[in-house]
């Protein structure tokens, strides 16, 4: 087995939802279902629309101000349950929304699977808008924020996410040697488990959904459902309010920085 860097070992690296929007970075990978982001993009197809639930509320497009339409949809689609479409449109100067409202959640779950042979990297990768994706060997963090996009990929596609996010703070730590040398070794460390995931490093992958709603799916990964106190810590890449106290229980605060801060 390939020897991990030491630098890798002490370096924590957290890279947040912040971070992939910033640089627009969005590498190839091989979705195996329906891309929640991009079914809402267009309109809701009817295979996912719910019948009788459709409505629009008065709104201003951000740009230009003219009055526009926002358009809610409610559907189902599969490994996320009922979900709400969200799209606007204005004619006038071309702006454009699209969103996606995951309704539904469960029990806070954490799914984990250790990288050991080719075929572990088909497994099958649900993650929600709430759902963190940790990979501790690596150091690596991606927490949600308030733009956290869902989609449905294979452990592959999640580390060709990865690079592009290592990539994008090579960028930002021009100038750096030191947290460059550590980026470079990690897109090196990802090349390998998609060529010779056997001898690679080991490697594990961690999904924490407070909500319940992110997965890996395959017979080698395991899951059990977090403690109250383990799914408090997560964020969840919105603002949710307490009735009863009327107080702030979870916000969108995060930072972002490059490799090594």
């Amino acid at each position: 087995m390939a020897e991990e860097p030491e630098k890798q070992k002490t370096e924590q690296t957290e890279i947040t939802e912040k971070t992939e929007a910033a640089e627009k970075t969005e590498p190839a990978e091989k979705t195996e279902a329906a891309d929640p982001s991009r079914i809402a993009s267009e309109v809701c197809p009817e295979e996912y629309s719910a019948p009788g639930s459709y409505f629009e509320t008065p709104s201003a497009c951000p740009i230009c101000r003219r009055e526009i339409a926002m358009k809610w949809q409610k559907g189902n689609i599969p490994y996320f349950g009922d979900i709400m479409f969200i799209t606007s449109e204005c004619d006038k100067c071309g702006f454009h929304f699209a969103d996606m409202m995951i309704l539904s959640s469960k029990d806070p779950v954490m799914y984990e699977i250790s990288l050991k042979e080719k075929d572990d990297l088909n497994a099958r990768v649900v993650r929600s808008t709430s759902g963190t994706i940790i990979i501790p060997e690596m150091g690596i963090t991606i927490e949600p924020g308030h733009i956290s996009e869902s989609y449905i990929t294979n452990i592959e596609g999640l580390l060709q996410k990865v690079r592009g996010v290592v990539e994008s703070a090579i960028r930002w730590s021009e100038g750096e040697p030191e947290k460059i040398q550590i980026a470079e070794n990690l897109l090196k460390w990802i090349d390998q488990l998609v060529s010779d995931t056997e001898h690679a490093p080991q490697t594990t992958v961690i999904i924490k959904d407070p909500f319940g709603n992110s997965a890996i799916i395959d017979a080698h990964a395991s899951s059990r459902i977090l403690t109250p106190e383990e799914a408090a810590e997560l964020k969840t890449g919105m603002i949710i309010l307490n009735a009863d106290k009327d107080e702030l229980l979870h916000d969108i605060s995060e930072h972002a920085g490059p490799i090594g801060n």
